[in-house]
């Protein structure tokens, strides 16, 4: 069954330049359902295999995620391990904090917990992207990273 004209998925990927094919459509869709959520590259083809994506071998899928990464849909961060981690990118993605706990490697998104002081990170977010840019930095992106021990690693609870 084709794909209906006003789909917003097939939008987005005609607004990005590329094309609207079925595994694009399924992994863009997963992850904009999941949008809090960060996926590895196998935690993502895990994901999409149980949802029903059996014909997505692991290239196409890095391919894929590379070429959603590229265009700004989707955010790629780095962790302390050095493991690629994928999410959505967020609407207004000046500054995404996120904490990253040495012990237990679990990331939390650090927006509510900080949003007393949005306004202040979204503001110095902004004045350092706008200043690389008048230097003639392009494609920028802020990540904000948190690294240390979680409460229930520190407490001994088990996560």
């Amino acid at each position: 069954m084709p794909p209906l004209p006003d789909d917003p998925i097939d939008a987005l990927l005609s607004a990005h330049g590329l094309r609207r094919t079925q595994a694009a459509r399924q992994v863009l869709g997963w992850m904009l359902a999941h949008p809090d959520t960060s996926f590895t590259h196998a935690q993502l083809q895990a994901a999409l295999q149980g949802d029903g994506a059996a014909g997505l071998d692991r290239v196409t899928l890095y391919r894929l995620i590379d070429r959603l990464t590229q265009v700004g849909l989707l955010l790629c961060r780095v962790d302390a391990r050095r493991v690629r981690r994928y999410q959505a990118m967020p609407a207004s993605v000046h500054a995404t904090p996120h904490f990253e706990c040495r012990s237990c490697h679990r990331e939390r998104p650090l927006a509510g917990a900080l949003q007393a002081s949005a306004l202040d990170l979204e503001r110095a977010a902004r004045t350092a992207i706008e200043t690389l840019q008048a230097l003639g930095y392009q494609g920028l992106r802020l990540d904000m990273a948190v690294r240390g021990v979680c409460a229930d690693c520190a407490s001994g609870a088990t996560p």
